[in-house]
């Protein structure tokens, strides 16, 4: 396992132990991990005939516990709650929160349109919650930060070495644009709020309300940038083209509990605006997510950041 994510498993184990017992249970067997990354790691915990979930994050993304634990606060029952949290080693002890939005409706995208007013209602309420997101590390990805975010992107040298040399000069003339496109951002209506950064249908719970979960991506900024990888992934599991009607009322679906910041035009010219500020924040989580990992992950996952750079370069979805 990657020593960046957990470096003493016995140490593990015994937070998970003592965890289970303040709540007056145990394992019931043997702590199996499932899914191994660079940045962090998933174990399934046998508990009673059931199944409890620890998550370990890297240091990239360490805050996800932290706040995990403050979403449930101030949001309770619209998250997935965790049984126990270790902040400062990025640890998590997790209930199993049922079927996901996936499996529950895998081939339907108008099942998409609720999920998605549930967030920005999500969003919106956790507007007045950002200063403390910050002070738990939550990475700041606010308008006004994303311009010097791209220029340090383009100037490093993971990126130079995985994207053509036309492309990355395409990127550096685009710069002016998108510091206006910033700019702009940052005199919206809409206040900054949580961006979740990697939300699908997969990302949410359905059959006791509607919970979100997986937040080692979050970000503290504009909060329609979350649309980015909803629509993508949409679009591609739909095989919907740019423009198509069904990605738009996706679109429509999320801003309506925002019409009460602005009127619908301007929530969708600051959807396009969010749109590019969003492809900078992934590549920078991207980025962040492989600080100190060996050959063999850059080799794997280093195309990414480049590749959500490129996307810049393209026309958006809506």
């Amino acid at each position: 396992m990657p020593d960046t994510v957990v470096p003493d498993w016995d140490a593990a184990l015994s937070w998970i132990d003592t965890a289970l017992a303040a709540g007056g249970r145990h394992r019931t067997g043997p702590v199996a991990q499932t899914r191994v990354r660079p940045w962090s790691l998933l174990a399934r915990v046998p508990v009673d005939g059931t199944e409890l979930w620890f998550k370990a994050n890297g240091p990239c993304s360490t805050y996800e516990a932290a706040l995990m634990a403050a979403l449930a606060r101030w949001a309770p029952g619209r998250v997935l709650e965790p049984i126990a949290v270790e902040p400062e080693r990025g640890w998590s002890l997790l209930p199993d929160g049922g079927t996901t939005l996936r499996r529950a409706a895998p081939d339907d995208p108008g099942h998409w349109a609720p999920m998605l007013t549930r967030h920005a209602e999500l969003q919106r309420d956790l507007t007045g919650h950002t200063g403390r997101m910050l002070a738990l590390g939550v990475p700041d990805m606010r308008p006004e930060r994303l311009p010097g975010h791209l220029a340090a992107l383009l100037d490093d040298p993971l990126v130079r070495a995985t994207m053509p040399a036309a492309r990355l000069a395409a990127l550096r003339a685009r710069q002016p644009l998108f510091a206006e496109a910033c700019a702009r951002l940052g005199d919206s209506p809409v206040p900054a709020s949580v961006q979740h950064d990697d939300l699908y249908d997969g990302n949410v719970l359905v059959g006791d309300g509607w919970r979100f979960f997986d937040w080692g991506d979050a970000s503290v900024g504009h909060p329609f940038g979350v649309l980015l990888v909803a629509l993508r992934v949409a679009a591609d599991r739909y095989g919907l083209p740019p423009g198509d009607p069904v990605l738009r009322r996706l679109r429509d679906a999320y801003l309506q509990p925002w019409t009460g910041h602005a009127d619908p035009a301007r929530l969708r010219q600051d959807v396009t605006s969010a749109l590019a500020g969003a492809k900078v924040s992934r590549a920078v989580s991207w980025r962040r997510s492989l600080d100190g990992v060996d050959d063999a992950a850059l080799a794997e996952y280093g195309g990414e950041v480049a590749d959500w750079l490129g996307l810049l370069l393209e026309p958006d979805l809506v």
